[in-house]
C-alpha cells in the first residue's frame, strides 16, 4: 500500500490504518439513537473535548513533547478551527436535518477534495488508476448512500433533476454536509503543516480541546437540554464515540496522514458507510438492497485501485518497454542480416598519401 512506509513503525499495520474507519462507522451506528435525546452543538462538543484530554494523558505517557512556540500554537489553532468546531459542527447540524443516505455520501465525498489539494500543494502524484479509483469511490458511496429510487429513476429517465429539487435538498441541510467534508478534507492536508512544529499526537489532542470548546460556548447560548434527556444507554454510545470514535480513530488517522500519501489514507474513508451499514445490518436489522452491495463492491475496489495506483503503473510501464524491445530486437536483427560486407580497393599512390 502506499501508506506502508508511515505505518511500518506500529504493529499489526494493516489493521491500524483501517481501524479509523471502522471506528468511525460503528461510531455513526451508536450515535443514531443519541441525536433525538440531545443537542447538535453539544453532542459535537462532547465528541470532541473529552476525547482530546484522553488523547494529551495518552501522549503524556508516550513521552510526546508539548507544543513550543507561536508558530506551533497558531497553526494547531487553524487545525482546530477547521476540523474541530467547523467539521463538527457542520457534520452535527447537517445529520439532524439530513438523511442518512445523502448525507453519507456527500461526507465521504472528501478524498476527492483531499485528492486535489495534495496534488496541488505536494505534488502527491494519482495517475489514471488513482482517478479510477476515486470515481469508482464516489460511484460505490453514491449506490450505498442515495435511495434506490433516486438511481433507478437517473437511470430510467437520465439526469432529468429539477432545479428546484436541488433547492429542496439543499434547503434540508446537505450543503452542512457537504461544508463539513471539505472542512475535514482541509484538516487532513492542515496536518502536514501543524507537524512541522508540533508533534502529531499532542497536536490532535489540543486541536480538538480547542476546536470543541466553541462548540459548548454555542450551545450553551442557543441551544437548551443538552443532556435531562439522556438515559444509561445514551451515555453508554456516546461513550463509545467519544473514545474509540473520536480519541482512537483521530489519533490514529491523523499520526498516518503526518507522513505518507494524503489521497491513499483518505480513500479509506470510503469504508466508513460500508462499516457503518454492514453494522446496521447487524444490530439494528437495516437490510442492504442488490444496489447497495454493488456500491460496496465498488467502494472495495476503488479502495484498491487508489492504494495499489503506483504498483499498477509501473506493471503498466514495464509490459510497454518489454514490448518496445521484443519488436526492436527482431528489427535490429533482421536489419543486421540485410548488411553485407564492402570491400574497398585502395591504390598504391593513395597509400602512400596516408601517414
Amino acid at each position: 500500500m502506499q501508506l506502508k512506509l508511515s505505518a511500518s513503525k506500529l504493529p499489526f499495520a494493516p489493521l491500524l490504518l483501517i481501524a479509523p474507519f471502522f471506528l468511525w462507522g460503528t461510531a455513526m451506528v451508536a450515535m443514531k439513537g443519541v441525536i433525538p435525546h440531545t443537542t447538535p452543538l453539544f453532542m459535537a462538543g462532547v465528541r470532541l473535548i473529552p476525547a482530546g484530554m484522553l488523547i494529551l494523558i495518552a501522549a503524556a505517557f508516550m513521552g510526546k513533547p508539548q507544543p513550543k512556540g507561536w508558530a506551533a500554537w497558531l497553526w494547531i489553532a487553524l487545525f482546530a478551527l477547521v476540523d474541530g468546531t467547523l467539521f463538527q459542527g457542520f457534520l452535527a447540524e447537517g445529520l439532524v436535518r439530513t438523511s442518512a443516505g445523502l448525507g453519507s455520501v456527500m461526507i465521504d465525498s472528501q478524498p476527492l477534495a483531499v485528492a486535489l489539494l495534495s496534488l496541488w500543494l505536494f505534488q502527491e502524484h494519482i495517475g489514471f488508476w488513482g482517478w479510477l479509483g476515486l470515481g469508482l469511490g464516489v460511484t460505490g458511496i453514491s449506490l450505498i448512500g442515495l435511495p434506490d429510487e433516486w438511481i433507478l429513476h437517473f437511470l430510467d429517465s437520465g439526469a432529468n433533476i429539477t432545479i428546484g429539487n436541488w433547492q429542496d435538498l439543499f434547503a434540508s441541510g446537505e450543503w452542512l454536509m457537504l461544508l463539513a467534508a471539505l472542512s475535514m478534507a482541509v484538516g487532513t492536508v492542515l496536518i502536514r503543516f501543524v507537524c512541522r512544529h508540533a508533534d502529531p499526537v499532542t497536536a490532535t489532542g489540543w486541536h480538538m480541546i480547542l476546536g470543541g470548546l466553541p462548540l459548548w460556548g454555542v450551545s450553551s447560548v442557543v441551544e437548551s437540554q443538552q443532556w435531562e434527556n439522556l438515559g444509561a444507554s445514551d451515555l453508554v454510545a456516546l461513550g463509545y464515540a467519544t473514545v474509540f470514535g473520536s480519541a482512537i480513530a483521530y489519533g490514529l488517522f491523523f499520526y498516518f496522514a503526518s507522513s505518507g500519501s494524503l489521497t491513499s489514507l483518505s480513500s479509506l474513508t470510503f469504508l466508513t458507510p460500508v462499516f457503518a451499514l454492514l453494522f446496521g445490518n447487524l444490530f439494528l436489522s437495516e437490510v442492504l438492497s442488490p444496489l447497495q452491495w454493488v456500491g460496496v463492491f465498488l467502494t472495495l475496489i476503488s479502495i484498491y485501485l487508489i492504494n495499489q495506483r503506483d504498483t499498477l503503473a509501473a506493471q503498466n510501464d514495464t509490459v510497454t518497454v518489454g514490448e518496445i524491445a521484443n519488436i526492436q530486437q527482431p528489427v535490429l536483427e533482421a536489419s543486421a542480416k540485410k548488411l553485407n560486407p564492402i570491400t574497398l580497393g585502395v591504390r598504391e599512390s593513395e597509400r602512400e598519401i596516408l601517414p
